[in-house]
């Protein structure tokens, strides 16, 4: 029998019953609404209120299972949703990613899930959940997309939270653009989510909003939404603009504010600093925050072999992990830049 999703809440069912979502299906919410079971933790709303929808939103969260504030939000949101209590007017996915991961509590089970996009968990002889899951997300993105119609919007926040402390509580991760403009649409709208600090990717990664901007062209994100907490335990007013920013993006045909230019907070990454060998270790304290500023020439990181050094007055830190697996990023130094001097479309 197939779960009631109108009464019964969609991810505990999801972490603790997968069983009972080892096949597709679909239901019909109400008149103007149907909902497209993709899998555990992978579900789609599909109103069809609007015959040419202007949008398609990915909204993904729990890529880290210990990252619980997104969780929080896409939870809520969904369960008002499937319950009656809130309408949308515009297709989304709803993706509730490491499960196991979330079940225990931890970041991941055997590796980074947000580094095995763009067809990155296939490399290698090693098979475990985080690189099956990765493959499964994939798909899921790329056959919602692929069936909306070519002009709609597609969109995609992948929704984190933050190791450590930061200067800037909130912020975004630009995907390397390459010949694409920068959007100013986007720079507004993630300024209605409180996010100012824009991170700009300087190559291509592995990321999960990477693929979709790259291989499904759509506008996509990483956000990251303060820092990690338990369930129960993260900021409420943070929760609830979150939930009403994204309610209003899937409520309304333009929802689009323009951009504040004078708060906004770019930061060009000028160093990803690979962790090579065992004795890889980084040169200031662990309770050093995110956006922190070095002077040029002072060491961040060394192992054997190598020395990393700040290269300019002013390059910050963030995303700084000395345990990663080898060969993973355990870095990124960013320096400030200019809106002038970026490609930004109107």
């Amino acid at each position: 029998m197939l779960p009631d999703l109108t009464t019964e809440n969609f991810l505990r069912l999801s972490r603790y019953s997968p069983n009972l979502f080892a096949e597709p299906f679909s239901f019909r919410l109400s008149k103007q609404c149907d909902v497209y079971v993709h899998g555990a933790g992978v579900i789609e709303i599909a109103p069809s209120v609007n015959a040419k929808s202007t949008k398609a939103v990915v909204l993904s969260c729990g890529i880290h299972g210990n990252e619980t504030a997104p969780i929080e939000v896409l939870d809520a949101m969904l369960s008002d949703i499937l319950a009656g209590n809130a309408e949308i007017s515009h297709r989304c996915l709803f993706i509730f990613g490491n499960l196991a991961a979330i079940n225990n509590s931890s970041r991941f089970l055997h590796e980074n899930m947000n580094r095995l996009f763009s067809g990155n968990h296939a490399n290698g002889d090693v098979v475990n959940c985080e690189r099956k899951r990765a493959a499964f997300l994939e798909r899921a993105v790329a056959t919602f997309f692929n069936a909306v119609d070519s002009s709609a919007e597609r969109l995609h926040y992948d929704l984190h939270t933050a190791i450590r402390d930061s200067e800037k509580p909130t912020f975004a991760v630009y995907p390397y653009v390459g010949e694409r403009p920068y959007s100013s649409k986007q720079f507004g709208f993630l300024q209605a989510l409180g996010i100012n600090a824009f991170l700009l990717s300087n190559a291509p990664t592995t990321t999960f909003s990477y693929y979709s901007f790259a291989h499904l062209g759509a506008q996509a994100f990483t956000l990251e939404l303060g820092k990690v907490h338990e369930f129960g335990e993260n900021d409420p007013v943070q929760i609830k603009r979150t939930y009403d920013v994204l309610l209003a993006l899937l409520q309304e045909d333009d929802f689009a504010p323009e951009v504040n230019t004078q708060t906004l907070e770019l930061f060009r990454v000028n160093q990803v600093i690979n962790r090579r060998q065992e004795d890889f270790m980084l040169h200031f304290a662990d309770d050093v925050a995110n956006f922190t500023r070095f002077r040029k020439g002072d060491i961040l990181a060394s192992e054997t072999g190598a020395e990393y050094v700040a290269q300019y007055d002013d390059e910050g830190i963030v995303f700084p992990n000395a345990s990663v697996q080898i060969g993973q990023r355990a870095l990124l130094t960013i320096v400030p830049v200019n809106i002038e001097e970026l490609h930004v479309s109107t």
